[in-house]
C-alpha cells in the first residue's frame, strides 16, 4: 500500500463528505434548499429528505475541486469525486427512506459505503489506487465517520 495515496484518497473522501456537514453547522437553514424539493416517491415518503440540500452538493463539489490539485488530481477529478460522494450519499438516503428509517438515524455501513466506494471506484484510473488501497481507504473512512458522528451527534439513534 502507498501511504501517500492512501492519505490523499482518504482526505478527498473526508473533504467531500464533511463539507456539507460543516456548511450546515455554519449556515443552519440559510440557503438549505432540499434537492428533492419536498417531493415524495411512489411510497409516499420523501425522495431524500430535508437534510440533502443543493447547498451541500455545491459545497462538496467546490471543496473537492479546490483540494484536488493539492493531492495530485485535476480539478475535474476533484469535482467528480465530490459529485460521486454526494451521489452515494443520496443513494443511501433514498434507501433509508424506502426502508422507513427515521430522518437523521444512523445506519452503519449504509451511511458510509456508497459515499466512499463510488468515488474511489470511478476515480481509480486517475488516482492509481489498487483494490487494496481503496479497501483500506473505505475502512478508514468508515471508522473515522462513525467516530466523528458519535462526537458531534452523541444522541443519534440507530436506524430501526
Amino acid at each position: 500500500m502507498h501511504i501517500d495515496l492512501f492519505l490523499h484518497v482518504l482526505l478527498m473522501l473526508v473533504v467531500a463528505n464533511g463539507t456539507p456537514v460543516i456548511t450546515g453547522l455554519l449556515f443552519r437553514e440559510r440557503m438549505a434548499w432540499p434537492l428533492d424539493m419536498g417531493r415524495q416517491f411512489i411510497d409516499g415518503r420523501r425522495l431524500f429528505g430535508a437534510s440533502k440540500t443543493l447547498r451541500g452538493m455545491v459545497m462538496a463539489v467546490a471543496a473537492s475541486t479546490l483540494l484536488a490539485p493539492l493531492i495530485g488530481l485535476t480539478p475535474a477529478d476533484g469535482a467528480l469525486a465530490g459529485l460521486l460522494a454526494m451521489t452515494g450519499d443520496l443513494v443511501s438516503s433514498f434507501v433509508k427512506r424506502r426502508l422507513g428509517y427515521q430522518h437523521g438515524c444512523a445506519s452503519p455501513l449504509l451511511d458510509q459505503l456508497p459515499e466512499s466506494c463510488l468515488p474511489l471506484w470511478v476515480l481509480a484510473p486517475a488516482t492509481g489506487a489498487s483494490l487494496a488501497d481503496m479497501a483500506a481507504a473505505v475502512a478508514a473512512f468508515t471508522v473515522l465517520d462513525l467516530l466523528v458522528s458519535r462526537l458531534y451527534r452523541p444522541d443519534q439513534a440507530l436506524c430501526r
